[in-house]
């Protein structure tokens, strides 16, 4: 498995090719950036500017783990609003463009959410309205995904929707295709699950892995601690992803308020992954 870092474990004022240098220097092998609504990275980005990440990522050696995005916190795909869902599945296809002019295979994505979450929403929706326009959405794009050779992968995310590892499954394999898979979170699953089980029930489903740990006696977003520090059994999670073939990014993903030595956490964080990845 490869050790990888998200975009969000850096300060936001730092650029994207200073998050991948140091996270080079700190010995990653992969790095996720994020699509974002402006900025670097954003929906006005060019296609060259895609692709010169893409680049600097080889001249560093560096590998692009995957695509992230939050933009279906501002958008959501399962909008009680038709014109917010067709904005929604126009954003995903841009944000599988982008994948693909980055090089990688895979993108973060969240399937929608049944209403005012933890980490925003403006609105309520019934939870198998939820369920219908995801699949809908999700059986639409898979079209593009399947011609453009990305996977867009379903994260779990505290957003009130997919909470059982067995839903999951049944959800991915109604769409029925390899290109919609699970993007796990092994962290945001500890508040309601045994990140172990989920692996284990999805298999080959997993297509992508991010790593953080949470405390379940918090029980707030101020639950998640650094790596090894809270309720996540990563021999266990390791040990499930071994038996199911999984052989891609552990991608932590950190909050990282370091303003004055940004790297400490980064340094963390990788000192933490080697543990968990045996090296």
């Amino acid at each position: 498995m490869l050790k990888s870092i998200n975009q969000w474990s850096f300060p936001a004022h730092m650029t994207v090719r200073e998050m991948m240098a140091m996270a080079k220097e700190w010995a990653y092998d992969a790095f996720e950036p994020a699509l974002s609504a402006q900025g670097e990275l954003s929906l006005a980005s060019s296609d060259a500017e895609f692709t010169a990440i893409k680049d600097y990522a080889a001249e560093i050696g560096i590998q692009i783990a995957s695509l992230a995005s939050g933009l279906s916190w501002g958008c959501s795909p399962t909008s009680n609003d038709p014109q917010a869902r067709a904005k929604a599945r126009g954003q995903l296809t841009r944000q599988m463009e982008c994948a693909a002019l980055l090089g990688t295979d895979a993108i973060l994505h969240v399937p929608g959410m049944t209403g005012v979450g933890f980490w925003g929403g403006d609105e309520t929706v019934e939870y198998d309205a939820c369920y219908d326009r995801a699949l809908e959405n999700l059986s639409s794009a898979k079209v593009d995904a399947e011609a453009m050779g990305v996977t867009i992968g379903v994260e779990n995310v505290w957003n009130n929707f997919l909470l059982s590892p067995l839903e999951a499954r049944s959800f991915l394999d109604q769409i029925g295709s390899p290109r919609v898979a699970m993007y796990l979170d092994v962290g945001n699953i500890i508040k309601y699950g045994q990140p172990e089980t989920w692996v284990r029930i999805l298999g080959k489903r997993v297509c992508r892995v991010h790593v953080k740990d949470y405390k379940r006696s918090v029980g707030t977003l101020e639950g998640f601690v650094d790596l090894l520090s809270g309720d996540v059994d990563f021999p266990a999670v390791i040990a499930e992803l071994k038996a199911a073939g999984y052989a891609g990014p552990l991608t932590a993903e950190m909050n990282n308020g370091h303003l004055c030595y940004p790297e400490n956490i980064v340094a963390r964080t990788s000192r933490a992954l080697d543990i968990i990845l045996g090296r």
